[in-house]
């Protein structure tokens, strides 16, 4: 049986959640200093007839319909508010952080000698009890893996991130990706991918799947190892692209034997184009090696796109052009996956006046109705702070 190499453990001062966007720009504060103890672990290839039961039964709803849940919410007394919620209306579905956007994932293993017990943080003190609300509920829980942004693990391995001079590479607001090339990267995040899954998670949600933004414009002048693709006869935008894809088709081949789906998210924009090589994402090759794929489509985050000069005034518009689009790129392939967009439940005041509006019950249907009238039944509503619009009519 073969064997992979995996990460050890990391000892890290602590740090506080953060509310971000999926996959977007957002302030972060600084980790402070960190203690850093690695050693070898190993990760065996999954075994062909092996199939894991997590003990607890859920069932896929009609159409997924969900919120996001940090792991300070899951594990705090905001949860049962969010349940009662979800529960009191046409909702179904939670996506919750297991690893979050710092690198730290979002409860204490129960074994202590685990390859991830340092990197652990008691945002939720009992999983798999916390699950067992969701199964009662009928709520379907999917598992948010943040991954290749990981300021945590860049910090204690810069040999697996990018160097700049002698200091590690941090973008504007402080925070490191460690790299797509490499497979023992690979594997620290199916690792913990593994772990939600054991948990009785149903779906993993792969998010920051890609390259640093503007990675072209550094590619030459960063320090880092290309591993196996270093020798690949193409330019290194492909390779980028390469590597991304190459990592959900390994992610989801392992995380099969245990029965859960595999969803990734990805940029809004990247459906419009051939493909993104900065980032790595092309979303068609992404498409067709998960089960679901999440474009994240909220109004704010677009500029002029399909005529709208405006998108977060017309939010209508916006996401029947881009349901127009996304279908006929998935239509082109052989094996497509359920389409589930993140849409927009924040006010984006960020944007300055004439430019934004505040998003409330009008706005979430609006977005609604439009994935509906482009054939796409199924929806995340993304708000940072997990502060949702009430009295929304989640199926118009």
């Amino acid at each position: 049986m073969k064997k992979k190499t995996l990460l050890a453990s990391l000892l890290l001062a602590s740090s506080l959640p953060l509310s971000v966007y999926a996959d977007e720009p957002e302030n972060s504060g600084n980790l402070g200093k960190n203690e850093v103890s690695l050693a070898k672990k190993e990760l065996p290839d999954a075994l062909s007839r092996f199939t894991y039961n997590s003990g607890l039964d859920f069932k896929y709803p009609d159409a997924v319909r969900g919120i996001y849940v940090t792991g300070f919410s899951a594990g705090g007394s905001r949860f049962k508010k969010l349940v009662d919620f979800v529960d009191k209306s046409e909702l179904n579905s939670m996506v919750i952080d297991v690893k979050d956007d710092t690198g730290n994932i979002t409860y204490e293993p129960e074994d202590h000698n685990s390859l991830y017990a340092k990197i652990g943080k008691n945002y939720i003190s009992n999983p798999k009890s916390m699950l067992k609300v969701l199964e009662k509920k009928k709520i379907y829980p999917i598992a948010r893996v943040v991954v290749f942004k990981d300021s945590v693990l860049s910090k204690a391995r810069p040999d697996l991130s990018y160097v700049e001079g002698k200091e590690l590479w941090k973008n504007g607001r402080g925070e490191s990706f460690v790299n797509p090339f490499l497979k023992e990267v690979w594997d620290y995040n199916v690792g913990i991918a593994i772990e939600a899954a054991k948990m009785g998670f149903q779906e993993v949600q792969f998010d920051y799947v890609r390259f640093p933004e503007g990675f072209e414009k550094r590619d030459k002048t960063l320090k880092y190892s290309m591993g196996p693709y270093k020798n690949l006869k193409m330019d290194n935008a492909h390779k980028r692209v390469q590597a991304v894809t190459d990592f959900v088709k390994y992610a989801r081949g392992k995380l099969k034997p245990y029965g859960v789906k595999v969803s990734a998210d990805i940029f809004g924009y990247t459906a419009t184009l051939p493909e993104a090589p900065g980032i790595g994402q092309n979303f068609s090759k992404i498409a067709e090696n998960v089960d679901v794929i999440s474009s994240m489509v909220y109004p704010s985050h677009w500029t002029s796109y399909f005529g709208i000069s405006k998108p977060d005034l017309q939010p209508y518009q916006l996401l029947k052009k881009y349901g127009e689009l996304e279908n006929k790129k998935l239509a082109a392939l052989k094996t497509p996956p359920q389409s589930r967009p993140w849409i927009q439940d924040f006010t984006a005041s960020y944007l300055g006046a004439g430019n934004y509006q505040k998003y409330g019950k009008k706005q979430v249907e609006d977005q609604i109705r439009a994935l509906k009238d482009s054939g796409i039944k199924e929806y995340l509503l993304w708000n940072a702070g997990n502060t949702y619009t009430e009295n929304v009519d989640y199926t118009p």
